[in-house]
């Protein structure tokens, strides 16, 4: 049974023999290695043609940005995870990627996807009149604006502030980054509250109007934050808060189920 399109299984992407491999058609010793930085790879390999001096930049910009984000749910558990089994760095890492979703570094990918909902919707290239339709229904459903609004940086996130100003900087801000800026004007006062730029929608509007493939936005956070897990598993390994960031989850949550007299800690207390 044939599953997909494709009749004939083939890759683009590498192939070897006896005596040279062979990656997006270049000679991996002779062409790549020593040659090229990492951040070129990761476009050629993803894209097929290495960058430009501007692409190359942007990217390495967006991943450095994202890399390190402190202790964040997906770090914890990828730190809990070596605690309790420190000869699997490969089972900690996963676990950290696994962890990031739509809500801590997966937003990138969401805010991407909605920045090109608003900008394929803008008839006429009216992206202004998309945006406040757009935000409207999610005020709406009572839903939060992608890639707008940050707890801690209510006057702008430095983030998004520096890749924007990178990406107008290279020449390569387009529709995608005026997309978000037009969104970033309109979303406060339809939602009545500070919505500043974060970082998930910088990173989507920047690299997307550098020519990264909308379908692969979310592998730029996770190469990012692979970097980053690196980091915070060599430290586990040398001084662990596996156990204590475990210890503390404990004490820090109260039991309201039943006790072994069938009532809850709150009716007993009642």
């Amino acid at each position: 049974m044939r599953i997909g399109k494709q009749t004939q299984p083939y890759t683009a992407i590498a192939t070897s023999d006896a005596h040279s491999i062979t990656v997006r058609g270049r000679d991996l010793c002779h062409d790549l290695i020593g040659k090229i930085g990492f951040t070129d790879y990761f476009w050629l390999l993803v894209i097929g043609e290495m960058p430009t001096e501007a692409q190359r930049r942007m990217l390495d910009a967006c991943l450095v940005a994202i890399a390190e984000h402190g202790l964040v749910p997906s770090v914890q558990a990828a730190r809990m995870t070596l605690a309790a089994g420190p000869e699997a760095w490969q089972g900690a890492m996963a676990a950290g990627l696994l962890g990031m979703g739509t809500v801590v570094a997966g937003s990138t990918e969401t805010a991407g996807q909605f920045l090109h909902q608003v900008l394929s919707d803008a008839k006429d290239g009216d992206i202004a009149a998309s945006a406040q339709d757009h935000v409207t229904q999610l005020k709406l459903e009572r839903k939060k604006v992608p890639g707008l609004g940050h707890p801690q940086h209510a006057e702008g996130d430095p983030r998004a502030i520096r890749l924007l100003e990178l990406c107008d900087d290279l020449g390569l801000s387009g529709r995608y980054v005026e997309t978000l800026r037009v969104l970033g004007e309109q979303a406060p006062g339809i939602m009545h509250r500070p919505l500043p730029i974060n970082v998930s929608g910088a990173i989507p509007a920047a690299i997307l109007d550098a020519g990264w493939p909308l379908e692969a936005l979310k592998a730029v956070p996770l190469l990012a934050r692979a970097a980053g897990l690196s980091a915070h598993l060599y430290e586990e390994s040398l001084r662990s808060i596996g156990f204590v960031m475990s210890n503390h989850a404990d004490l820090a949550i109260s039991y309201d189920g039943l006790l072994s007299g069938h009532e809850s800690p709150a009716e007993d207390k009642a």
